[in-house]
Order: C-alpha cells, then structure tokens, then sequence
C-alpha cells in the first residue's frame, strides 16, 4: 500500500516533483481502515510563488501555440488516463474510501472524458465578425492568464481534470490545490499531463489546508480562482477574489429536491433515490437529499427502499463487491452522526439505518427518515453523508413551491410517467443540474452547476469556454475619420 500511496514529492510545479520538508505535515488517512498510508507536506511560501511564477511564465508561450495544439496534448493525457485506469481508481480508493466498484468507473473515466472533450473543443475557440455598415468589427476569446483551482475531497481526480481541462483548452495556466483529505490523485493528474507533453509550469499542483488556498485566491499574479467546496467556503473565497477583481467560478453544495410523483415506476424511483443519496456514501454535492414522495406511494417506496438496501455490501473497498464505502474521514462520519441524532431528536421517523458500523475505519449504515417536515434540521441543512429525508406530499403546485424554499439551488430531479409533467414541474425548479427519471448524472458535454446560494459560473461543456476566457472587441475602420475639429 505505501508504494502505491506515498507520491515522490509532496507538489508538483513546474514540470517535476517538488518537496519543501519545512511545510506542515498533512498525514492521509485510509478511510477504510483509519490508517496513516502517506504524509504530504503543505505548501510554504516559497512553494507558493515557485508555483505562481513557473505558471506566468508557461501560460504565455501556451497560449501563442494553436487550440488544436494544445488540445493534442490533452487528448494524449485523455488516452493515458484511461490506459492507467486502474491504478489510478486504487489511489483514488485509497485517497477517499470510495469502492473500487465505483471508481474504476467514474473518476478517472471522467477526468479522462473532460480532457479528450476539451481537447478536442480546443481548436475551435473562436471569436465572430460583426458587420457594421462599411466599417467591421471582430472578437477574439483570450485566455485569462493563471487561474487557481480549489478542490473538494470527495472526487479529487474528477475535479482536478474538470478544472484544469477548460483552463488549459483556452490557452491558461492552472495551479490546483487539492483538499488536504485527499492530495494523491491531482499530483498523478498533474504527472501524466506533463508525460503527454503539456510543457512544464502550465499545471502545478501544490498541497495545504485553507491558508494556502487563500495565499492563491488573493495573489496578484492569479486572474481567475474556480472552487468546488461548501456554501460557507465559497461566500469566503468569493469575496477575497471580489476584492482583487478576479474572475471566479463557484461550485457549492445543495440541498435538492427529487420528487417522486405515485405514476413513477417504482423500482426506477427507488433506484433513482439510492442514486441520489447513497452513491460514494452520499458525499456528492448534488445529492437529492429532500425526497418528496406522493403519499400514494409512500409506504410501497419505503418497503422497496429498505428492501434495496438490505442487499448493499458494506465492507472493503478494494473488493470490487463492495459497493458502499465508508465516509472519508473521521470527523465527517461525526458530524453525520451528529444530524442523525438531530433528526431523532426532533421528530422524524427512522425508517432504516442510523448508526455507526464497528471497526477502524469510518463506515456508517444507510440512513432514512421518513416523516420529514419541512423546518427540521435534516431538511435544511446539508449533511453531505448518507442519510435521506422522505417528505410527503399531495399536490403539485405546493411540491413544487416546498422544493423552492431553500437558499441552495444545486439539483433537482423528478420521477413521473407522465412527460408533460415532468418537463413542467423541473421547469419551474430554482435548479442548475436537473433531471427526469434520472439523477445524478453528470456527463462533460452538459452544464454543471447551481443557482442561488449554489454558487455561479459553470463548469463543463461549451459553458465552461466563457469561464475561462475573455471576449476582446475589435472595431476596424475601412474609410477616413470624421473629428469635430
């Protein structure tokens, strides 16, 4: 495991492996197990700038290179990705706990997706011409220059690509920080770039807790800052980027709705449901955590849930059986504990699960209340773990308008046979990412992204092109300038 797990250094800046021992140490803990596998150290001062100026200096030259140039490199790393495959869905188990099962078919396939999508979009980044009477005008999308890019612990290679795919397609220089949970996997993103010919600096990956971000988010050499990260953090790293007039994209939590209407096919709901609340142990911010189920099918949907999670395997990650993993540090699965006693406490009904399963490493049972009213704490609040709330409901108009009333706007996602229906209930959501008889997936040539307190900007697809360039106009005079004197 430790051969597998320890990186050759604790950053990766400037093309190389890069160790500064004078740096906090950030021990990484195996979720599973709760041991100690590697140790990183945060990144000092001198790492920081060492990043920064590496960055400057590569973005400029990258961004003279053509898109299709540029695009060829990531293309490259795109097929190595998925070449590396497993190894890489090892580390990514080691690094948060998530099963094998999953990751050998989630994480690094779409970090691979976003560089082979972005790759290949590169070359076809254009500006347009405006025709003005005799005269004409042009745009041209340049590149911002460097961007930082913050990462959540719950898919660190995922987000390492979705951010630095974009913000190398259109000519930038990214520096990523990975969460100090999880710092192994952005430094093999970062490696395997670099062997797939991305010239040095343009990809830097340097480790820390808060106060290395924040030494990112407010230099004056970086130009754009994209987080992926929770409501608090984001009002945080908005207004110190704010103040500098940077560029930002803001990827938050939520607290989505999915709602289940009594023509929805059963098992597709259920399974919708698990998908929405259980998948890598419910650490994904677009959970659909707030489930409103039509009272005609309450009881049947909750027999059918229960049932469906008596057959999860609970256990060892690295066994491919497994398919439900422990949460990703200690103090998650305590805070998660701690909304479940909330949740007891004031009232509603525990239809399955709810508690801590024995052992070393920090595994907790599927959780569901049924009964959830609206104003209690499990409904208001994200608790980023496994634990769903059900919510009845009877009428449409009032389902929708309890859906609506949260400060968050991540997801949502509705369950119905009926077309017409669906199409209209998610169309009058205050949601980013949505879904009809589906949830959770997040394909690269989508938008992804929330609205309220979710966050702003977006990231994949053609959208995420806007979030990491800027529009220069060009008025081009073809006759004699008129002056008044």
């Amino acid at each position: 495991m430790g051969y597998a797990t320890q990186p050759k250094a604790s950053h990766f800046v400037n093309g190389a492996y890069l160790e500064d021992t004078a740096g906090e140490v950030i021990e990484v803990v195996y979720p599973a197990t709760g041991e100690v596998i590697a140790k990183v150290h945060a990144a000092t001062p001198a790492v920081v700038e060492a990043a920064v100026s590496s960055a400057k200096a590569a973005q400029a030259e990258w961004a003279a290179l053509s898109g299709t140039e540029r695009g060829r490199i990531l293309r490259r790393a795109a097929d190595m990705i998925r070449e590396r495959n497993h190894d890489l869905s090892e580390l990514e188990t080691y690094d948060t706990g998530k099963p094998m099962s999953e990751t050998l078919y989630v994480d690094a396939t779409s970090g691979a997706d976003a560089l082979e999508y972005f790759g290949s979009l590169a070359g076809s980044i254009t500006g347009e011409h405006v025709h003005l009477g005799g005269d004409w005008g042009y745009t041209v999308r340049e590149p911002l220059g460097v961007c930082a890019g913050i990462g959540a612990w719950n898919y660190p290679t995922q987000i390492a690509c979705w951010k630095g795919a974009p913000a190398l397609a259109c000519g930038n220089a990214m520096i990523f920080k990975p969460s100090e949970t999880t710092p192994l996997c952005a430094l093999k993103v970062a490696e395997i770039l670099h062997e797939a010919g991305l010239p040095a600096g343009l990809y830097n990956v340097i480790q820390g807790m808060g106060s290395v971000g924040a030494s990112l988010v407010t230099h004056p050499e970086v130009d754009k800052v994209s987080l992926t990260g929770s409501v608090g953090t984001g009002k945080k790293v908005y207004a110190a980027a704010a103040a500098e007039m940077k560029h930002v994209t803001m990827e938050l939590g939520g607290k989505s709705p999915l709602i289940i209407f009594d023509d929805a096919d059963l098992e597709n709901a259920v399974g919708g449901a698990i998908l929405a609340n259980f998948y890598s142990t419910g650490q994904v911010c677009s959970n659909g955590t707030r489930v409103f189920v039509q009272k005609g099918i309450k009881e049947a949907f909750l027999k059918r849930l229960a049932e469906r999670l008596d057959t999860a395997v609970i256990g060892d990650p690295m066994d491919e059986a497994t398919n439900f993993g422990p949460m990703v540090s200690k103090s998650q699965r305590e805070i998660v504990l701690s909304y479940i006693e909330k949740g007891k406490a004031e009232g509603a009904r525990l239809a399955y699960g709810g508690g801590a399963i024995d052992g070393n490493g920090f595994f907790i049972q599927p959780t569901v209340f049924a009964d959830v009213t609206d104003d209690m704490t499990i409904a208001r609040e994200e608790i980023f773990g496994p634990v769903m709330s059900v919510l009845d409901f009877e009428d449409e108009d009032d389902v929708i308008a309890r859906a609506n009333d949260t400060e968050m706007g991540l997801s949502a996602g509705v369950f119905t046979a009926d077309l017409t229906r669906g199409h209209r209930v998610i169309g009058k959501i205050d949601a980013g990412s949505c879904f009809i008889n589906s949830y959770n997936d997040a394909p690269v040539e989508l938008p992804f992204g929330g609205s309220k307190q979710s966050g702003v900007g977006r990231e994949n697809s053609k959208a995420a092109i806007e979030h990491f360039t800027q529009l220069k106009s060009v008025y081009v005079r073809m006759g004699d300038v008129e002056s008044p004197f």
